[in-house]
C-alpha cells in the first residue's frame, strides 16, 4: 500500500478569505489529505481568536473532504514531521511574498529535510486579497461578501463591521 500524500497549508487565517480557499482547494486536488493550520505567531496581534479562525476554517473547508483543520504553536517544521506531511503549500499573490516566503521555505527545508515547500500563484481575481484587507474594509462599513466564504460573512460582520454594533 502506498503512503499516503500529506501537505500542510500553513497560515494565521485572521480571517480566511476566497483566496485562502482558492489555495485549498487546488491543493486538496494534489494530495491525499490537506492540513489547514492555523499557525499562532506571538509576533502578531490577530482580530479573532484561535477558536473563531478554526471555526472559520472549518466552515469553509466542509465540503473539501480531504481537509482537516488544526491549530498550532511551535514550529511549522516540528509540525510537518508530527504529521508526516511531504510538503508545506504556501500560496503567493505577488513578488513581494516570493522573498519572505522563500526564506521561509529554506529554514523549514534546514529543520526538516523531508519536507517540501509547493508554491502555487494565486488566482487573477485574488491577487490583491488578503485577511488585512477585508478586515480593513469590513471595519470602514464596507461590503466584504466577494472576499470571504459567504458561510463565514456574519461572522466577521458581527466582529468588524460598525453596522453590526449598532
Amino acid at each position: 500500500m502506498m503512503n499516503k500524500r500529506i501537505a500542510i497549508c500553513p497560515g494565521s487565517f485572521d480571517c480566511i478569505t476566497l483566496g485562502h480557499l482558492d489555495i485549498i482547494t487546488r491543493a486538496a486536488a494534489m494530495f491525499d489529505e490537506i492540513i489547514v493550520v492555523a499557525m499562532n505567531n506571538q509576533d502578531k496581534k490577530y482580530t479573532f481568536t484561535s477558536k473563531e479562525r478554526i471555526d472559520m476554517i472549518k466552515k469553509s473547508t466542509a465540503g473539501i473532504k480531504n481537509v482537516t483543520v488544526d491549530l498550532y504553536d511551535g514550529l511549522l517544521a516540528d509540525y510537518a514531521a508530527k504529521k508526516h506531511a511531504s510538503a508545506i503549500i504556501k500560496g503567493l499573490r505577488a513578488m513581494s511574498d516570493f522573498e519572505y516566503e522563500f526564506q521561509m521555505a529554506l529554514a523549514n527545508k534546514k529543520l526538516n529535510p523531508q519536507v517540501e515547500t509547493l508554491f502555487l500563484t494565486t488566482s487573477t481575481e485574488n491577487m490583491y486579497l488578503s485577511s488585512s484587507m477585508v478586515k480593513q474594509i469590513a471595519v470602514m462599513g464596507g461590503d466584504v461578501s466577494d472576499f470571504v466564504p459567504p458561510v463565514i460573512l456574519d461572522d466577521i460582520l458581527k466582529k468588524l463591521s460598525p453596522k453590526a454594533k449598532k
